[in-house]
């Protein structure tokens, strides 16, 4: 009786009990990807690298969770989720003992540069095949908040919870042992996520011919179906602002005359609204519109937050309840592109695992195009001229979004048909 209560009271936050564990998995997983993410540019200057070596070094690393983030659907469908999550955490401890052991040691930026993108190739393996999962699993009416419920586990072990518990690791364990502890969180997160979910898609056992059309298809599928294509780009801008300031913005703000720690708090608020709003707006999207969500509260939203986000500062100076209401805002916005992994999957439902793999891509992407933009016109535009680059690129996936959308006809279909899980 209490196993049925706890299905009905899950089932009515639109997670199945069945997928509870991976998410949890994810959610612990991501934790030990991010705990390094508001603090390691900043640790590796104060080693001697320059700024421009660690943009290099972000954008390298998010070229290879480019690479990771596309094959991860088609691999996902090919060789099933377990499988590739499995391989996720396998490349992620390699990635990290080489990077911990020789890269950092030396600052040898020849060595940091494959060790730590080896460590990037993990978590989009192990994180993106449970969203295929997911996508595979959920009925299509509540898909919205089941990718909504993946992006809060995600989000919150990235950006929030990692690092929130760095700042409490770091006065303690000191940056390196930080670092280390990364293994802990996804060595825990991989037993929650892949031997303790119960549920699974079938094995679809392909020739080694059939596998690499199926990979071939995670490229091709952007141009059979274009409005899978512009999902992809949408998604790339998405987060790639977000992931961008991290190269710059901690300087602007110390500048402005706020401390390291207040800076702290106001990127940790910005995800913590993330994380809240990933599941908001995915449960509302579904209810109002997953193009009207993308476009509106996403883009539009995003453009006017982040603005704000940069300028209050400007001329308010070291206002903190303003700037972390910015950074409220902004975050919460960023999430409005949540149902994007409900639409662009279902814009071809018989390639469900190669939509996955383009709008994985732009997730991949985005880790690469922030840093390298800001890289890029950091020095002869200064903040001001990156932070309007990353306004224009909202401004402009709201544009996109006009030509992303479902038929009518297939979209009342998806919203209103009962669909038996897949298994």
């Amino acid at each position: 009786m209490k196993s049925n209560l706890q299905a009905v009271s899950v089932g009515k936050l639109g997670m199945d009990r069945k997928m509870m564990m991976g998410y949890l998995g994810v959610l612990i997983f991501m934790i030990g990807d991010g705990l390094e993410q508001g603090w390691l540019s900043t640790y590796l200057t104060q080693n001697n690298m320059t700024v421009q070596e660690v943009a290099t070094l972000l954008s390298f690393y998010g070229i290879a969770v480019a690479f990771a983030s596309w094959l991860s659907g088609v691999l996902a469908e090919i060789y099933g989720p377990r499988k590739m999550m499995i391989t996720g955490l396998v490349l992620f401890v390699l990635g990290t003992l080489v990077f911990l052991t020789v890269g950092i040691p030396t600052m040898n930026l020849s060595v940091m540069l494959p060790t730590y993108a080896l460590r990037g190739l993990g978590y989009p393996l192990f994180a993106y095949s449970f969203l295929v999962w997911i996508t595979y699993y959920a009925p299509a009416e509540r898909l919205g908040t089941a990718v909504g419920w993946f992006w809060v586990s995600f989000a919150g072990g990235l950006n929030m919870l990692g690092a929130y518990y760095s700042s409490f690791a770091l006065p303690i364990l000191g940056e390196m042992n930080t670092l280390w502890s990364a293994l802990a969180f996804t060595t825990i997160g991989s037993i929650f996520g892949i031997l303790l979910c119960k549920t699974d898609i079938e094995k679809t056992e392909l020739t080694i011919k059939q596998a690499l059309k199926q990979i071939t298809k995670g490229i091709t599928i952007a141009f059979e179906r274009p409005k899978v294509g512009l999902g992809g780009i949408v998604r790339a801008i998405n987060t790639a602002g977000a992931y961008g300031l991290v190269v710059f913005l901690p300087a602007y703000m110390i500048d402005s005359g706020f401390t390291m720690s207040q800076w702290l708090q106001i990127y940790g608020a910005l995800w913590a609204s993330n994380v809240v709003f990933n599941l908001i707006w995915g449960a509302a999207a579904d209810r109002i519109g997953w193009q009207f969500t993308v476009m509106w509260i996403g883009g539009i939203g995003c453009a006017v937050s982040l603005a704000c986000l940069y300028y209050f500062p400007y001329f308010f100076g070291a206002n903190y309840l303003l700037t972390i209401t910015a950074a409220i805002c902004f975050g919460s916005c960023l999430a409005a592109y949540v149902p994007l992994s409900a639409l662009v999957p279902s814009l071809a439902p018989e390639n469900r695992g190669a939509a996955m793999s383009i709008l994985n891509l732009g997730a991949g992407l985005s880790t690469f195009l922030g840093p390298a933009i800001a890289g890029a016109l950091i020095g002869s535009l200064g903040a001001s001229g990156v932070i309007w680059a990353y306004i224009a690129m909202h401004v402009i996936s709201t544009f996109i979004m006009i030509f992303v959308k479902l038929p009518k006809d297939v979209q009342q279909e998806q919203l209103s048909a009962e669909v038996a899980p897949a298994h």
